[in-house]
């Protein structure tokens, strides 16, 4: 379950509503790398030349999704890079760059860790920036040293984050550390605790609270809101997994008094809606979705497409849910007539058994596929499979 948040709701939290998709750095290759290795991340570099069909989709299609950026944001440096122009060329014989888009993901000192070559739809962009990160995984390693009794501080911050970094509880770990500590205010301690909080329900994060002050003047402000945005939402994904409205509470609370004001209502919503849609609590998800909407997302046709995909996903069996997701999509479509904002509203008017509406769009999704230069053979399929019950 927890795997299906990471994938599917990476992008439910943004700090801005607008800014979606990969933030690519604009520095040079060599600063990247001082990046990467400064924040102990992977860089992503996308490979492209400017007459590269799959490049072109890749840029439109992919790049710009909210679930996307979201991923790629938190885990990786991402770089684009034209291999016909300023450093690209260099580059290209560096990394034998010789098929477009190369998509390559290399570590702070330049080597190479994953090379894929060809265009990825958005979840499996997703899937392999994740395969790439469990390919890294060095906490395998430090648990062997930490089962050995291995012990000084120094090792025991760096198998901290590389066990946050896999995704992997950290907490039993941390907490044994700080338990030895007399003075939790020393410089280290303090880089510790801010490394160790992980989520909001729990002693560490008060920790945390309690060295505020200090934390913003090391990290800066925005750093520190931003991993406020990151505990709180995994204390409501604890919330989701226990049914908890307690814990729910808490991180809204939590999020309240430590975060900054343009936040706090963006979070609310979002945490409500995320809350009873993965609780199966329809009617209150209705209520929290149609809410969202209203105040945050009612002409932003990404948003009102990606809240009808989560109908259809969680909420399949549910005739009301499943009516508001087909006017979503509608609205989407509307606003941004796409291939795939046709192909979902195709689906779910035939869901809701409206076949003559739904071969009208299946038929314009078809014909905006060919104009996007996309493969218009999930349309064609929908088609058939519309004349069947048509004639039936």
């Amino acid at each position: 379950m927890k795997q299906l948040f990471s994938i599917f709701f990476l992008g439910l939290f943004a700090l801005n509503i607008q800014a979606e998709g990969i933030n690519f750095f604009e520095g040079t290759w060599d600063e990247a790398k001082e990046l990467a290795a400064a924040e102990d991340k992977i860089i992503f570099v996308d490979a492209y030349t400017a007459w590269c069909g799959p490049c072109k989709r890749m840029a439109k299609n992919v790049f710009p999704q909210k679930n996307v950026g979201d991923y790629y944001n938190e885990n990786f440096i991402c770089l684009k890079m034209d291999m016909e122009k300023g450093e690209g060329p260099k580059f290209a014989r560096e990394y034998s760059v010789r098929s477009y888009p190369t998509l390559l993901y290399i570590d702070g000192a330049g080597q190479v860790v994953h090379r894929a070559v060809g265009g990825k739809q958005p979840d499996d962009f997703i899937k392999l920036g994740e395969m790439v990160s469990r390919k890294m995984d060095k906490s395998i390693d430090l648990e062997k040293e930490y089962e050995n009794g291995k012990r000084d501080p120094s090792f025991i911050y760096k198998y901290v984050k590389a066990l946050n970094k896999a995704g992997k509880p950290s907490l039993k770990i941390s907490n044994e550390y700080l338990k030895t500590q007399e003075d939790l205010t020393t410089d280290f301690n303090t880089k510790f605790i801010f490394e160790a909080t992980t989520v909001a329900d729990s002693r560490i994060f008060n920790m945390m609270i309690d060295q505020k002050k200090k934390i913003i003047k090391m990290y800066g402000q925005e750093k520190f809101d931003d991993k406020i945005i990151a505990v709180t939402n995994a204390t409501i994904d604890k919330a989701i997994e226990y049914e908890s409205t307690s814990l729910l509470d808490e991180a809204k609370n939590k999020v309240a008094h430590h975060s900054s004001k343009e936040r706090i209502k963006l979070f609310n919503l979002r945490a409500d809606k995320k809350y009873h849609l993965l609780t199966g609590d329809v009617k209150n998800y209705l209520k929290s979705a149609d809410k969202f909407i209203k105040e945050m997302a009612g002409k932003d046709a990404e948003h009102l497409i990606h809240m009808a995909a989560e109908v259809k996903k969680y909420l399949s069996t549910e005739k009301k849910a499943l009516s508001k997701a087909e006017e979503w999509a509608g609205k989407a479509y509307k606003l941004d007539k796409k291939a795939k904002h046709a192909l979902l509203l195709t689906e779910l008017l035939y869901i809701n058994e409206k076949p003559e509406k739904a071969m009208k769009v299946a038929k314009e999704g078809s014909e905006l596929a060919v104009k996007e230069k996309l493969n218009p053979a999930q349309f064609k399929q929908w088609i058939s499979k519309i004349e069947l019950r048509l004639n039936q």
